[in-house]
């Protein structure tokens, strides 16, 4: 039985960390860590998870117990947190997880852009593995260290993805809309995602260039072989939960809606978690029917007239945009079957 601990686990993004793992064969949560809720039982903050936990508790993060007592370690902290504790966790042998934003990007220049600091650690960007399974399964597999995607550049990177990859866009003209409910923002409330501000929403933030766009380009450009640029504009609406991602690109001449099919059917054959959607009452991926899962729904639409490619990818930003997505990459990086504890059906309704 492999020992892990949560750092950070009384967020949203730490208890369906505890959530997916209570079920887990091979995997035990022995720490569970929170500032505000030491000494309290996970429980206490996580209702869903009562009975799945009933001597676990919160404790204090001491970085000696977790060495002493877990193989793998979970850090679902805020962005800045992790660039200092990565590498005390590295130095002892363990593996690290991290789900912030501190080692996904691999230039320390584009992080400073990006996060308004200097990264501590430039180094320790080029050992980090970026943990979308689908584009990194190999590396992930001898990883000490991967970097959990963000939610909005996950959705982004599975629906453009085959489109890059097969050569069959405009490369310089890539356009990203996002729709993301109000758990991307997390468990502590400020003005813009506080339910009586945020229900009934449908309100642009960052237009001009979110954060998360430094990764879609990153790993495009990877998949290119050339630099890429992409427009990337994120909306809040009133759900509590789920990102979908709308990919607009121009494709080059000569390519056709056979062509677009075939391109995904062959990067995403195989694929546990990805499901190509294009027939049923709903043609086209929605994130409703992803919640509670670690599921992503991909689909595209050809507009003829104009040349226009609609890419879709549908996802819970706490599943695969965060958690699930994080155990999929531990089940990678142990050895284990990666679709354990996380064949749970998304919910319905929801």
């Amino acid at each position: 039985m492999v020992e892990a601990c949560i750092v950070g686990a009384s967020g949203y993004t730490g208890g369906e960390l505890l959530r997916y793992l209570a079920l887990h064969p091979d995997v035990e949560v022995v720490l569970a860590t929170s500032r505000e809720y030491a000494g309290l039982p996970v429980s206490y903050v996580h209702l869903n998870l009562r009975g799945f936990y009933r001597y676990l508790r919160f404790t204090k993060l001491n970085l000696d117990e977790v060495t002493r007592k877990c193989s793998i370690v979970f850090l679902a902290v805020p962005h800045g947190v992790s660039m200092k504790l990565v590498p005390e966790l590295l130095r002892t042998g363990i593996k690290v997880i991290d789900l912030s934003a501190d080692y996904r990007l691999k230039d320390p220049k584009v992080y400073e852009y990006w996060y308004g600091r200097r990264h501590e650690y430039p180094e320790l960007l080029r050992e980090a593995v970026y943990g979308l399974p689908e584009l990194h399964r190999e590396e992930i597999r001898k990883a000490q260290l991967v970097a959990v995607p963000g939610c909005n550049s996950t959705a982004a990177i599975l629906a453009a993805a085959p489109l890059v990859k097969y050569g069959l866009i405009d490369l310089d003209h890539i356009a990203v809309d996002v729709k993301a409910g109000s758990s991307e923002a997390g468990s502590k409330p400020y003005p813009g995602s506080h339910h009586p501000e945020r229900e009934n929403a449908i309100r642009p933030y960052d237009p001009a260039g979110h954060r998360h766009v430094a990764e879609v380009e990153q790993e495009l450009g990877m998949l290119a072989g050339r630099s890429i640029k992409v427009a990337f504009t994120p909306h809040a609406v009133s759900a509590i939960r789920g990102s979908l991602a709308t990919v607009h690109a121009w494709l080059k001449e000569g390519v056709s809606e056979r062509d677009v099919l075939r391109a995904y059917t062959s990067m995403y054959r195989g694929e546990p978690f990805i499901r190509l959607v294009r027939v049923g009452l709903l043609r086209y991926p929605d994130p409703k029917y992803v919640i509670g899962s670690n599921y992503a729904d991909v689909g595209f639409a050809v507009d003829e007239r104009v040349g226009r490619i609609a890419a879709f990818a549908a996802i819970d930003n706490l599943g695969k945009g965060a958690a699930g997505q994080a155990v999929q990459c531990m089940n990678i990086m142990l050895g284990f079957d990666e679709t354990k504890g996380l064949l749970i059906p998304p919910l319905k309704p929801a």
